[in-house]
């Protein structure tokens, strides 16, 4: 039993098995996020409900990073801001689509950046655009036409434009972390700065706008936000570091499908044959880009 169990395709399956695994509970994860973000908006702007996010993040990684005494000094600031810029822009808009579109179809628009991913590779990079890409970017961008055209209509179409550019956002905000990966930077650096940037971006433009007052009931939504995305994130890393990429990538976009059913469940959201048939395009068409 030990020899079988100690088998090389024994251990590939097993390894597997526990990235996909972290993987689905950073789906349920994020998908509960999304329904906090919902919630939170019945008093919050997308502005403050990102801040909060992002704050509740800082000071619990933050507070991690001081106990295991992990040093914070680095020689690619430059690449951090970078990053953090993108990621900012597409946490903003995707707070923004949340709080205006059904959740399945926000969730749907902000998973596009698999396919944003491969066009900047072969646009920055110039990576030859692959038969099985290709296929995936023409599947991918029919299912947001798909999308957009059944399920939004007059202000609605703005929020959709919003929830594109988070996705456009997240792509370049990957391609980042790849780079930032290549030059040595540890995830847990890259997500303190990440987290970081974005409080104090958040910080800045609330000085700007109205902010609402804090109480007893709209701590509930905030504090959601930030437990559930921060622990979605811990899980997605533990994923990606336990588990095979492609693999882990794939199970990602459960997400999407958790999404849908909790909208269901808490808002009635339906969604029609048309915008089910679109959204499964545009999940196979970022499985098939996520296989580079």
């Amino acid at each position: 039993m030990n020899l079988l169990l100690a088998h090389p395709l024994f251990l590939r399956l097993r390894t597997g098995q526990l990235g996909a695994g972290w993987m689905l509970v950073a789906a349920l994860l994020f998908a509960w996020m999304s329904v906090f973000v919902k919630w939170g908006a019945e008093r919050f702007s997308a502005t403050e409900l990102l801040f909060y996010r992002t704050l509740i993040g800082w000071v619990g990684i933050g507070t991690v990073l001081a106990i295991r005494r992990q040093p914070l000094g680095t020689h690619h600031i430059g690449a951090h801001l970078k990053r953090s810029a993108a990621g900012y822009l597409s946490l903003l808009l995707y707070f923004y689509a949340l709080v205006h579109l059904p959740i399945a179809t926000a969730v749907t628009l902000n998973y596009t950046s698999s396919l944003f991913f491969a066009l900047l590779c072969v646009w920055l990079l110039r990576e030859r655009l692959s038969a099985r890409v290709s296929l995936a970017l023409v599947l991918g961008f029919a299912g947001i036409i798909v999308l957009l055209k059944p399920t939004l209509s007059g202000d609605a179409w703005f929020a959709g434009v919003m929830g594109l550019g988070s996705g456009l956002s997240a792509g370049l905000a990957v391609f980042q972390v790849r780079e930032l990966g290549k030059l040595g930077e540890p995830e847990w650096r890259t997500v303190f700065f990440f987290t970081g940037f974005c409080t104090l971006m958040g910080l800045g433009t609330m000085l700007f706008l109205p902010v609402h007052p804090l109480s007893p009931e709209s701590l509930g939504p905030l504090l959601g936000i930030g437990v559930t995305a921060t622990l979605g994130q811990l899980a997605m890393t533990r994923a990606y570091r336990e588990g095979q990429k492609f693999l882990v990538a794939t199970f990602g976009y459960v997400t999407v499908v958790f999404s849908a059913l909790l909208g269901l469940l808490f808002w009635g959201d339906p969604l029609g044959l048309d915008a089910v048939l679109a959204i499964g395009l545009i999940i196979f068409s970022g499985v098939l880009a996520a296989k580079r």
